[in-house]
């Protein structure tokens, strides 16, 4: 009897064992792997440009727009002015800049901006590696508003040249607007003064005297 109690509690741990193991090697919460998933598209997109900055907008395409960057070395005081156009990199020294997109706002937008992705790379003397410096949008009218920190290089936009179409399928110029609006207010005009018109000429004349009987 000792030994069949004894041996009782054994058959219940093995099923609990098992149960715990299944139970952790279980599927992970929905929650988990949407946050890793996240999380890793946002570092793999951190030193990417703007999905707007894209194909799809009017406007001149984004292959074919330029900018012009200036580029300050601050130990000799040298500046340059970099022409490039989008995917392009010039190296100048330790330096190497790349220009991922540029753009500027719209004619009819209230507040005008030029703003430029750009990406610093410098070679620094402690370990004679490249290093990756700055990577975002700088904006000329704005330059406070994202800073290139760095003690000998320092980056800004110059300007972008794009166009952007006056016109698309659902606007029309102000003009036209005016001459549509004038032509169908002087339709509705006619239109309401036609049975005036009738009305007049075939009521008698005030002025004519009745005919006399014969």
């Amino acid at each position: 009897m000792r030994h069949s109690r004894s041996a009782a509690p054994g058959r219940w741990l093995i099923p609990l064992g098992l149960l715990l193991l299944v139970s952790a090697c279980g599927p992970k919460p929905a929650g988990a792997d949407n946050a890793a998933d996240s999380a890793n598209r946002e570092e793999r997109s951190r030193d990417q440009p703007l999905a707007r900055a894209g194909a799809g907008l009017p406007g001149t395409p984004m292959a074919e727009r330029e900018a012009v960057l200036g580029l300050l070395n601050k130990r000799n005081g040298l500046t340059r002015e970099l022409k490039m156009k989008p995917g392009e990199a010039v190296r100048v020294g330790n330096a190497i800049v790349r220009l991922r997109a540029c753009e500027t706002t719209a004619p009819w937008e209230t507040e005008p901006e030029t703003g430029a992705f750009v990406q610093l790379d410098v070679q620094e003397s402690r370990d004679n590696k490249w290093h990756r410096i700055f990577s975002g949008w700088l904006f000329k009218e704005r330059p406070d508003r994202n800073v290139v920190i760095h003690p000998v290089y320092d980056v800004w936009v110059m300007s972008c040249a794009m166009s952007w179409p006056e016109t698309g399928p659902d606007t029309v110029r102000s003009a036209e607007r005016s001459a549509r609006s004038a032509e169908s207010t002087g339709t509705a005009d006619n239109a309401s003064s036609a049975p005036n018109s009738a009305d007049n000429a075939s009521a008698p004349s005030a002025s004519a005297s009745p005919s006399k009987p014969e």
